[in-house]
């Protein structure tokens, strides 16, 4: 009762401070040794010395000490504790109040081994037996013991040091080294102890029916009146074990884990209890809470439905997104029999916290129309509302946003970059209502005047205003004191724009829209693909874009990046636009518009007279994974020579390639289908099937004279361009070699492999063409002798070892194939009839 309260819990002492009596205070906290000293308690020292804060849901403080801690008195089965709490308004522990708090606890029976498993210590505590003596034995002079602590100076028995036991090695330290390590030791009429923190550097980890536990494994010798004794100090806590699945928490840990069973046999179970904060819980508790608690062979299980009670939800923010988890802290007492200790006592505390989950928030208001309810991907949430009521008689923005959890306090509003408390806030024309139900979740209502300074106001048109709102509210979540915000945008005006609509129509080869503009798409932005269509876009492409005030008008060729393709039958393909207004400052969506037309077939494809077939293939929707630069003939060697991402170009002869025909009285058919396969799979997920017919018997006049045709020039051109050679490790033309790799050293007969590639160019017009290339045995390329590698685009057919020529597919490093060469050549030295010109 009243605002510090103590409870006995088993070998621990439990003091609470209650949230409400000391709200928004910084404490300290002190451990009182017998002479009155007051000790203050930090993180180090609290894992050292056997004491643990919490705070707990509802904003109590929780201080807990062992019945072993460094400053508690013991005598027979009896511990005392005395505890100083300071408390100020100041981080600086200004004008604080102390407070004293002194506790009795009642602990009995000890068992011959306890363990203890706390939040941020392990702690094991063994009797201290006084076996015979052994005939014989000498008495050493007498030491200087070293001491645990100041007041057990004046002990009857006093500790040596510890020996830990580590796989590689022993290490043995003195009490004093063992405490500037951060190990606590004790000794007391009856008892040894050895308190280990989680974060000291002699824990193992090891496993136990895949369950990792914290282990130390250490020995203790002790000073027992002309005795020196050896007592087995090892100590493991569970680290994990915790599962969540189908709205449960299974908590599952092994009974007899090494190295706490070395050496024992004939292990007998005891007792078997849980309960949660500490407090058992009866069989019949359990079944009312829907808890299960299972005992097999080698591991008890403690089963939780994930809200059930004894645990509590908290609130929590993730990227941004606010969510909850629960909490429950869960405590397990094994008590088992073995040849080697008799009884052991194993007490396990463990705090247990669910993963994050999304919980939405709602926003509430007696007048609206439509309710967006955003994530804003950089750092919080957003919540837009959108009003239209002409009859405002009240002329409030009013809003309601939840529902938060207890432990979620509103503190500030942020508008027009000024943060202010809730308080202050009134002064701005904001009244704040915090809505708080029977379980303690709360909502928070805003209400902001329309004519408040803050709220912005524009003339839209026809005498209409709009009013928006633009506030973010920050909380704070306790505890912790983590902070969220939600920034909350209210607009609130009368429907009177006119958006822009569209129509469209397609001709053979094009597809076209025509927008006509509304009032409010001023600054709209169009776009296609998640691109924006500039004139300079439209031109690169070969579009006709033209926009004049009141009309915006563009048409595409049928085989353009930017259409998507969508079914191929015989009637035709059909093809689709696709166009977005986009807002011009926060690129949001507004407009969507779209066409779609079949197109003949004869689009995609050529039959020449020669015999020559050109066909385009197209990529569709419905088959996104399709890699264009994969897509094959029937004989799979036929790769496409032009690739883009949505397009396949193949040109082949009739006769090659796995083309079939087909005879009948006037025609002859040839047929060929363009194919992919995936990966490791012989059954195409892609089949366009390519048919030409040529007539048997035709009769033509012709009408000709003989010309002797001029021979075939190019007019030559004046300008730069960018080229590089590279040099590849292999013929996938993927690992070039790197400025530092040369000079490259390799053996006669070996292939080097050649890139040449067209720089700073996305002109798919242009097409690389190789003339000449030779080798020299030196630096300059004017210097002989020469060996013609290439000889007027072509291999030298008077090398023995012609240059190979590879072909260069699309792929994301190539965008356009026609501007790579790639050839191969076989490594070879320049001689001077049999004599080696140079190495």
């Amino acid at each position: 009762t009243g605002p510090i309260s103590s409870e006995c819990l088993g070998n621990l002492l439990c003091i609470t401070l209650s949230g409400e009596y000391f709200e928004d205070q910084y404490l300290t906290f002190s451990a009182v040794d017998r002479f009155g000293t007051a000790w203050e308690i930090d993180e180090a020292m609290a894992s050292q010395c056997g004491y643990t804060v919490t705070y707990n849901y509802r904003g109590n403080a929780e201080f807990r000490a062992s019945a072993l801690s460094c400053h508690s008195q013991s005598e027979k089965d009896v511990f005392t504790i005395t505890i100083q709490i300071k408390a100020s308004h100041a981080p600086d522990m200004k004008n604080a109040v102390t407070h004293l708090k002194t506790a009795t606890c009642h602990y009995v029976p000890w068992s011959p081994r306890e363990l203890l498993c706390e939040k941020n210590y392990m702690e094991i505590s063994v009797r201290k037996e006084v076996p015979q003596i052994v005939p014989d034995f000498i008495q050493d002079e007498h030491e200087d013991w070293a001491l645990a602590f100041p007041e057990a100076k004046g002990g009857e028995s006093t500790v040596w040091q510890i020996v830990f036991h580590q796989p590689e090695k022993k290490r043995a330290l003195l009490v004093t080294d063992a405490w500037r390590a951060g190990y606590g030791l004790n000794t007391t009429d009856t008892r040894i102890v050895l308190r280990i923190p989680h974060t000291a550097a002699q824990i193992q980890l090891v496993k136990a029916q895949g369950i990792t536990f914290s282990a130390v494994r250490s020995s203790i010798f002790y000073k027992q009146r002309w005795m020196i004794l050896m007592v087995d100090t090892a100590v493991a806590c569970p680290v994990d074990g915790v599962d969540y699945t189908n709205k449960t928490i299974t908590w599952t840990v092994p009974k007899y884990v090494q190295p706490l069973s070395d050496g024992a046999t004939g292990f007998k179970d005891v007792l078997i209890e849980a309960g949660v904060d500490l407090h058992k819980l009866s069989a019949e508790e359990m079944v009312s809470r829907k808890y299960s608690l299972s005992n097999d062979l080698d591991s008890i299980t403690v089963k939780i439905p994930i809200g059930a009670e004894g645990g509590y939800y908290k609130t929590s923010v993730s990227s941004g997104q606010h969510g909850t988890n629960y909490c429950i802290r869960l405590f397990l007492e094994h008590q088992w029999e073995d040849n080697k200790w008799r009884l052991t006592k194993h007490t396990i505390i463990k705090e247990i916290e669910t993963p994050f989950e999304h919980v939405e928030l709602t926003l509430t208001n007696s007048k609206w129309l439509n309710t967006e309810f955003t994530e804003d991907a950089g750092r919080s949430l957003m919540l837009t509302c959108f009003f239209s009521d002409t009859n405002l008689s009240a002329r409030l923005m009013n809003v309601t946003l939840g529902v938060f959890l207890p432990d979620v306090e509103l503190v500030n509003l942020t508008f027009e970059g000024t943060t202010v408390t809730v308080l202050e806030a009134i002064w701005h024309g904001y009244l704040t209502r915090e809505n708080r139900f029977a379980n303690g979740s709360r909502t928070y209502t805003i209400e902001v005047p329309f004519d408040a300074a803050s709220i912005k106001k524009e003339y839209s048109r026809d005498d209409i205003r709009t009013y928006t709102l633009n506030v973010t509210l920050d909380f704070i979540i306790h505890p912790e004191s983590e902070t969220f915000t939600i920034p909350v945008v209210m607009v609130s005006a009368v429907k009177d724009a006119v958006l822009p609509n569209a129509r469209g129509f397609c001709d053979e080869k094009n597809l076209c829209l025509t927008i006509a503009r509304g009032n409010v798409d001023q600054n709209w932005l169009l776009f296609t693909s998640n691109q924006h269509l500039t004139s300079e876009v439209a031109q690169k492409h070969s579009y006709s874009l033209s926009d004049n005030g009141t009309h915006l008008a563009i048409c595409v060729p049928f085989l353009s990046p930017h259409v998507d393709y969508e079914d191929i039958h015989s009637s035709g393909i059909m093809a689709s636009l696709h166009l977005t207004l986009k807002d011009g400052v926060t690129l949001a969506n507004r407009r969507d518009f779209s066409i779609s037309c079949r197109f003949s077939p004869s689009q995609l494809m050529q039959c020449l007279p020669n015999g020559t077939v050109v066909v385009t293939a197209v990529k569709l929707t419905e088959i996104a994974d399709v890699d264009t630069s994969q897509l094959v003939l029937r004989d799979r060697k036929c790769k496409p020579i032009l690739v883009t991402e949505k397009t396949a170009t193949f040109k082949f002869n009739v006769n090659t390639c796995g083309t079939s025909r087909k005879f009948n009285s006037t025609t002859m058919t040839y047929e060929n289908d363009v194919l992919y396969f995936r990966p490791g799979s012989d059954l195409p997920v892609y089949q366009l099937k390519c048919i030409c017919w040529y007539a048997i018997r035709q009769t033509v006049d012709v009408q000709y004279k003989s010309k002797n045709n001029p021979a075939p020039s190019v007019k030559p051109g004046f300008g730069s361009l960018a080229l590089s050679l590279k040099l590849f490790k292999e013929k996938t033309f993927s690992n070039p070699y790197k400025e530092s790799e040369y000079p490259v050293v390799k053996h006669l007969g070996e292939a080097l492999y050649f890139e040449v590639e067209l720089l700073q160019s996305e002109d798919a017009r242009l097409e690389l063409n190789l003339k000449d290339c030779w080798a020299t045995n030196s630096r300059s390329s004017d210097s002989h002798p020469q060996w013609l590698i290439l000889r007027n685009g072509c291999e030298n057919r008077e090398d023995s070892l012609r240059t190979i020529f590879h072909q260069v597919n699309f792929s994301p490093r190539v965008k356009f194939p026609q501007h790579l060469k790639r050839f191969e050549v076989r490594m070879f030295n320049f001689v001077q009839s049999t004599t080696l010109l140079q190495e």
